[in-house]
């Protein structure tokens, strides 16, 4: 089943609760999409990649919505955002959680690690890992197999928001409670403060 991208053309910040509740569909597992962190670019947000403008790595959070940004982190995880905003404007949303739906025992047999099914995808490194999400798929479209993505028809009734999570400077601090998450979820990360934030 395929979304209306046009859903997708805003900005993450009021992109985020209209994903909340979805399901992405990767390579054989299903995951309702619990938490999300929204980043903006260019001298809007200093969380975000795209801050300084447009380069190799980021190139992908520029559009077209509906796509994947993918990128590499800490030497060791994927994650995994979905593109929003028109084309040429940077908006993503991180995902940082959510719930194995479907292929429960295929992503356990990824996720060995995982003490919980909860556990499976609660936080963006294990959401790739459960979903089988590479680098290789970054700027891949979220409506052409192997992905999936399914809007829910209305924005969930409740969800909070607050600071990001781990990110340094002005970015990770009140001033940008760019995190979104399903209340009373236990496949939503725990919140963590950076040092620097």
């Amino acid at each position: 089943m395929s979304f209306d991208r046009s859903r997708l053309e805003r900005s993450a910040v009021e992109a985020a609760p209209l994903v909340l509740g979805g399901i992405l569909t990767h390579d054989g597992v299903s995951v309702r999409i619990t938490e999300v962190e929204a980043y903006v670019g260019d001298g809007i947000d200093p969380g975000s990649h795209a801050f300084r403008g447009r380069t190799r790595r980021n190139a992908s959070m520029y559009g077209p919505p509906g796509h994947v940004y993918a990128y590499f982190t800490y030497g060791m995880h994927t994650c995994a955002n979905i593109v929003c905003s028109p084309e040429g404007t940077p908006s993503g949303l991180l995902l940082r959680g959510g719930e194995v739906v479907a292929g429960i025992e295929l992503a356990r047999s990824r996720r060995t690690t995982s003490v919980t099914d909860a556990d499976l995808a609660r936080g963006p490194a294990r959401l790739t890992v459960a979903l089988g999400i590479h680098l290789r798929d970054n700027g891949a479209d979220l409506n052409t197999p192997p992905f999936d993505l399914t809007l829910p028809e209305r924005p969930v009734a409740d969800y909070l928001t607050g600071p990001r999570t781990g990110v340094s400077g002005p970015g990770g601090g009140a001033a940008f409670p760019w995190r979104f998450w399903i209340p009373d979820e236990s496949s939503v990360s725990p919140y963590r403060r950076h040092p620097k934030a």
